[in-house]
């Protein structure tokens, strides 16, 4: 008896961490799915050059700026969104994940969302 008691406690460990891992994947697919979304109903702008065009003119809503963004680049999008009081998330893969994530075979720097359309991208938190 006393060893199958022992057993039962790993065998239940092995489970909260392949949900921990699975809260995290999940996490990554949401902001996935509500871009494909937003890739679908909304308006968007591709891009440093067009993202910042789009910041000056008061025009975006929120700033999604890749993992592997130069320095430079990163901080001078984060100043314009701060001036303009617009939000900012850094997606966690490179400009190749969030290229793909946004439906298009081209790398993604940066982008902004103009209308998020039918997706809820904007009015919840991202993760």
């Amino acid at each position: 008896m006393p060893p199958k008691a022992q057993q039962q406690p790993a065998a239940a460990a092995e489970p909260a961490v392949a949900s921990g891992k699975k809260a995290k994947k999940s996490a990554g697919e949401s902001i996935n799915s509500r871009l494909g979304l937003v890739m679908k109903s909304g308006k968007y702008h591709l891009g440093h050059k067009s993202t910042l065009k789009s910041i000056r003119q008061g025009k975006a809503k929120l700033i999604i700026i890749s993992g592997n963004c130069p320095p430079l680049r990163k901080s001078e999008l984060e100043y314009y969104a701060m001036l303009s009081k617009t939000g900012v998330h850094h997606y966690s893969g490179n400009n190749i994940d969030l290229g793909t994530a946004c439906g298009k075979y081209f790398r993604v720097g940066s982008l902004s969302i103009i209308d998020a359309g039918d997706s809820d991208i904007i009015s919840k938190p991202l993760s």
